[in-house]
């Protein structure tokens, strides 16, 4: 019998991701605010937030359930860039990020209830920006793409067209690093994404 699987998760992109296998997957959302501590070194941050949400949930379940659960940051200069709060605060990150080379880190957490069965891992990009005029980013931003998106954009929308190249898993930039998460969930919990 397939395991029942929580993606604890109200991200769309992690929703269209996993929908594109063949598995059925229920969506419960975590009510863990996303808190970034400055003074944490960024994977830890991420694999910590990550665990809160798949914790949260996981105590909410009954027996048995695999709940996955993630959390996407970006990094430049060694200081996590979140979800911009306001059109100003997208402009700085995209204008920080104009030309320069950054890091796209997603760290995910795995726990199976019930057990004592738990991963929690992270997966790392590393994301090269071409040069961006102040006009392109104001024209990017009245998009409202920027919203709810670490360092204000999104490599599969408009914001593709920044992206010069990357050097590692493209959809962990996109939000679920899902050939890693692919070959954990096989190995410690028996569950294939197809």
């Amino acid at each position: 019998m397939q395991k029942r699987i929580i993606l604890a998760s109200g991200s769309p992109r992690r929703r269209e991701l996993l929908s594109k296998f063949n598995i059925n997957f229920d969506i419960v959302q975590s009510d863990i605010p996303e808190i970034i501590n400055d003074f944490d070194e960024p994977k830890q941050t991420a694999m910590s937030l990550a665990f809160q949400k798949a914790n949260d949930v996981s105590l909410k379940m009954t027996n048995g359930e695999i709940v996955i659960a993630a959390d996407t940051i970006v990094v430049f200069e060694d200081k996590i860039l979140g979800k911009p709060s306001s059109e100003d605060e997208a402009f700085e990150m995209l204008s920080k990020l104009s030309g320069k080379i950054h890091s796209v880190i997603t760290g995910f957490a795995i726990i199976e209830v019930g057990t004592y069965n738990k991963i929690i891992d992270y997966a790392e990009t590393i994301v090269k920006f071409k040069g961006l005029t102040s006009d392109r980013i104001k024209r990017y931003i009245r998009t409202g793409e920027y919203l709810d998106k670490a360092g204000a954009y999104a490599i599969q929308g408009y914001g593709s067209i920044f992206v010069e190249w990357i050097n590692g898993s493209y959809w962990n930039v996109v939000g679920l690093p899902i050939s890693k998460l692919d070959d954990i969930l096989e190995r410690y919990f028996g569950v294939r994404l197809f």
